[in-house]
């Protein structure tokens, strides 16, 4: 006896009533409908869902929906959905394949998609067919159906994708002929009126501007971040909200259950250690992941993690300097003890002395917003103009922190090296380490 297909799976999710309109990413979806394939992929909580089954209520023309999930890697099954899906919009489509499909040994899949194609194409109307979460399918063989509907897809259909990672198929060549419309994490982040409306209108929270302003920055637009913000918010007093603001971040219990569920159990063990390690790093290259983390993999890990929309956000078009999103970062680090964290920061020196790049290890050490911080002030400048912003920069650093100011309650790693300056500089700036060498919570190396 067969398995019963769950209807539920076959549903368009209905639209929440807490939703806020997105009439610019409404219409994209729109132009999309002159392209066989749209492809929208983002990570856990950026409304892709939501926006989809949005768009397909403004439609006029018939939709039909398949939510996919782990069992839909074995062939036969994904089939006997997808024909399910089909024959919501078309009684008739998926009758021959079903038959195939009811016999003890099943002709390959090939055939059953020829003969569902030519049910499709001869389908009174064109229709949308929307596959959901389509990142739990791993199987090639189901990878492999999908391109075979999308180089053979006939008019009357077009195809939407939602997935938390970009799948395996053919993008780069349906790129190439204009048969892809991409919806990503940069469009799907709330802007600073989404975020406005999404917080007053549609949660209902009576919040100053300034601080709208100040959460969709600290959540860089992040649907689920501001979501969980508000569920912090509620109730408090005006002052209490701006001081809640002001810390909020991975760190907060919420971000934490929500990025350790959602995003963090997904990933295997070695890639959870890889955000983790490199979770230090404000910003980061290949090569600098190898020499932190001791792989030489790290290009084809970083690649995988964009692929995969692990909150990685590239810095330039070549896609070689990366950042992680801020409250992602923040969360990663939650996950780190103190003594690997210093083992980590040295190691992340180590390369940047050995590479020249001191300008971005000062722009990584000297952020106001980390905790613990690690300030190093190394011997491998000779350029004069770098002598001099470092000169400059440690100066006020060290005095600050003479003064007491440890911006936060972590300890400071601090590497000074003599020999970097003129020999009156280089006097001044060993006044002033020997001064915060005793500041209490710092741990200062004097390297030779």
């Amino acid at each position: 006896m067969s398995t019963p297909l769950l209807t539920t799976k076959l549903h368009t999710p209905p639209v929440r009533p807490e939703l806020v309109s997105r009439p610019r990413l409404i219409e994209l979806l729109s132009e999309g409908l002159e392209r066989k394939l749209t492809l929208v992929s983002a990570a856990a909580g950026y409304g892709k869902t939501t926006l989809v089954a949005e768009w397909l209520g403004s439609l006029t023309s018939p939709s039909t929906w398949l939510t996919l999930d782990e069992g839909d890697n074995d062939p036969l099954r994904f089939v006997s959905y997808l024909i399910a899906a089909l024959k919501k919009v078309d009684d008739s489509i998926g009758l021959g394949a079903q038959t195939f499909l009811a016999t003890p040994q099943p002709p390959p899949m090939e055939t059953m998609l020829a003969l569902l194609i030519n049910d499709i194409a001869a389908a009174p109307c064109p229709f949308v067919l929307v596959l959901d979460e389509y990142d739990t399918i791993h199987a090639e063989p189901i990878h492999e159906a999908v391109d075979f509907l999308i180089e053979h897809q006939p008019e009357q259909l077009r195809l939407v994708l939602v997935t938390r990672q970009d799948p395996p198929l053919h993008l780069p060549r349906l790129r190439v002929r204009r048969h892809l419309l991409e919806i990503g994490e940069a469009d799907l982040r709330f802007t600073v009126d989404e975020a406005r409306g999404f917080l007053c209108q549609a949660l209902g929270l009576d919040l100053d501007s300034r601080v709208i302003d100040a959460l969709e920055a600290r959540t860089e637009g992040w649907i689920a971040g501001l979501q969980l913000a508000a569920l912090s918010v509620r109730g408090r007093s005006a002052e209490s909200i701006a001081e809640f603001v002001e810390l909020f971040s991975g760190s907060h219990r919420h971000v934490l259950d929500y990025l350790a569920a959602e995003v963090l159990a997904r990933q295997s063990d070695e890639m959870q250690e890889f955000l983790r390690d490199t979770s230090i790093l404000d910003r980061f290259t290949a090569p600098l992941c190898d020499a932190l983390t001791g792989r030489s993999d790290s290009r084809e890990i970083l690649r995988q993690l964009d692929q995969g929309n692990l909150f990685l956000i590239p810095l330039d078009d070549q896609r070689k300097w990366h950042r992680y999103h801020r409250l992602f970062a923040d969360f990663l680090r939650t996950e780190l003890q103190a003594q690997a964290r210093a083992s980590l920061h040295a190691s992340a020196s180590r390369w940047l002395v050995a590479t020249d790049l001191l300008p971005e290890d000062r722009k990584a050490s000297y952020s106001k917003k980390r905790c613990p911080i690690s300030y190093y002030w190394l011997d491998h400048a000779k350029k004069t103009a770098t002598l001099k912003g470092v000169l400059a920069t440690s100066r006020a650093a060290m005095t600050r922190i003479a003064a007491g100011d440890l911006n936060g309650d972590g300890s400071m790693d601090i590497l000074y090296t003599g020999g970097v300056f003129t020999k009156g500089q280089d006097t001044q700036i060993h006044v002033l380490f020997g001064k915060v060498k005793n500041v209490p919570g710092v741990k200062a190396v004097a390297a030779k």
